[in-house]
């Protein structure tokens, strides 16, 4: 794998490529409002909220400083939106500190009632929500529709933990009493362009629950979901300065977030890039704890005896759902011998009847890749393909007209140390291996310096269990993928991150464990 200044080349763009081209876009002192009126193209009007959310109020940052989101459907502006700057972040820390204080120690039941609540208002507002997160990051309306049942779903799971975020009592025989107990945190967060309102769950959700307080970044290409939420954080009865969240760039919010002396967690989704110097920033400012999900490059497997129809729209779905745009993404197809002439063709056959265009469009499947920069990026992988000699199956091409809309991609003929087998592409694009045996499918599989997850299609139970724990990668799915449930962790091995998300391990990620050791007085 190619190392550029010090980065291996390849780890996940999400921060690291802008999605626009922000030159001459922020402005200073602008007095904007702070809500709008945003038309969607679907003929759907509704106030969007500009400002800081700190304090439960959608406040302007001190220097008022502005910048343009602009939408990938159409390449058109939808609004401009608040920066913060490295004073507002500690504005909104200090909120969030003074806030603990008292939600620290509220009973379970009363944080599970605004995680109940929120759960329902999003439920309430699934339609507009959706609309907002398409029309914001150019994904299909039934994509965003996806994200925001799960996004419900997760906070009302979360609710259902507020009283199970348990210590332990510990036997070390007579004359003491010893326990643990699960201490919140002051926390800051960084989240993605690519699941905007599905990713501002996976964080918040553990903080509402644990008792635990935060300043939430969203990413700078898709701020607008993240802010509307914020409104409804109001009418689920969350106190003020429990969560605090505001838009602006990585390079200035997000690190102020993560070397903050004030916070005592920071978790970020993103590159392994950024993850890295979000982990240096933490060590050198306070040793805040830390988790870090990141890029991947996921083998999915098929075997020969696997199930044609259901396998053939798995690897669908785990390399053009979202537009690829997927951390997890099945980009490594991997096709046992017998079988692969059979997959391949009906695979390119599916990605050929795929509907990509406008995702407005209830029939859409794919929408708009994120930015006209990732495209361009994406399209650059392809063409590093083809000169490497890969053979272009199918698709590769931008689709005419306005938006940034991109046909999904199959490369045959591909060897390991070519750049679009090794490096995370971020988008529909994927690359497809021939295997004989299973040791060979496994060696494979295990070729890359991440480990975020893995496919495995086989109506072999005994092949499926020895693959799966053999398979270096934090999720393995198998005869499904991206088929995610609130109750399943999720994280990496190796260059994919630390620490996991969702599931009864996150809560061990949003608090620390204090010791209590007591001698007992007893009587002589």
């Amino acid at each position: 794998m190619l190392v550029k200044n010090g980065i291996k080349a390849g780890f996940c763009t999400r921060f690291l490529v802008p999605r626009r081209a922000f030159t001459a876009t922020a402005k200073m002192g602008q007095e904007l409002p702070l809500k709008v009126t945003v038309k969607i193209p679907t003929g759907t009007e509704y106030q969007q909220p500009t400002g800081l959310f700190i304090n439960n109020e959608f406040v302007r940052p001190k220097q008022k400083k502005t910048f343009e989101v602009i939408s990938p459907v159409n390449e058109e502006k939808i609004t401009d939106v608040y920066e913060a700057l490295e004073e507002d972040v500690d504005v909104a820390v200090d909120a969030a500190r003074e806030a603990y204080k008292s939600w620290s120690s509220v009973t379970p039941d009363t944080r599970a009632r605004v995680l109940y609540k929120l759960a329902d208002l999003i439920e309430e507002n699934a339609q507009l929500l959706a609309e907002i997160e398409t029309f914001d990051n150019g994904k299909s309306l039934q994509n965003s529709k996806g994200d925001v049942a799960l996004t419900a779903a997760y906070f009302r799971s979360c609710a259902g933990w507020t009283d199970k975020i348990l210590g332990n009592l510990i036997n070390t025989g007579e004359g003491y009493l010893n326990y643990t107990q699960r201490v919140p945190l002051i926390c800051g967060q960084i989240i993605p362009w690519n699941f905007p309102i599905l990713m501002l769950s996976w964080k918040l959700g553990p903080v509402l629950a644990s008792g635990s307080t935060t300043v939430l970044k969203s990413a700078e290409s898709t701020p607008l979901s993240a802010l509307y939420i914020a409104k409804l954080l109001v009418e689920a009865g969350m106190p003020k300065g429990v969560i605090n969240i505001i838009s602006g760039f990585g390079k200035t919010a997000g690190m102020a977030i993560a070397s903050h002396p004030k916070l005592e967690k920071v978790a970020f989704t993103g590159s392994t890039g950024v993850g890295k110097l979000i982990m240096k920033a933490a060590a050198e400012s306070n040793l805040k704890k830390v988790t870090l999900e990141l890029g991947g490059k996921s083998p999915n497997i098929v075997f020969d005896d696997a199930h044609l129809e259901n396998t053939v729209q798995n690897l669908v779905n785990a390399i053009f759902y979202n537009s690829g745009e997927v951390c997890c993404a099945g980009s490594r197809v991997l096709i046992q011998s017998g079988i692969y002439d059979t997959i391949l063709a009906k695979f390119k056959e599916a990605a050929e009847n795929l509907k990509v265009g406008n995702p407005f469009d209830p029939e859409t499947f794919m929408g708009a890749q994120v930015s006209e920069g990732q495209l361009s990026k994406i399209l650059n992988y392809i063409e590093i393909g083809e000169k490497e000699g890969a053979k272009l199956v199918t698709g590769g091409k931008r689709k005419d007209g306005k938006g940034f809309f991109l046909e999904p991609t199959i490369f045959t003929d591909v060897k390991e140390h070519h750049r679009i087998q090794e490096e995370e592409i971020f988008g529909p694009v994927v690359t497809v291996i021939k295997f004989d045996t299973v040791e060979e499918a496994i060696a494979l599989a295990n070729d890359s310096d991440y480990g975020l997850a893995a496919g495995i299609h086989t109506t072999n139970v005994n092949t499926a269990i020895h693959v799966a724990n053999k398979v270096n990668a934090g999720t393995i799915w198998v005869n499904t993928y991206n088929d995610f449930n609130p109750m399943v962790p999720f994280g990496g091995f190796h260059s994919s991150g630390i620490g996991r998300e969702m599931g009864e391990e996150v809560f061990h990620e949003y608090t620390q464990c204090k010791a209590v050791r007591l001698k007992l007085l007893l009587p002589q």
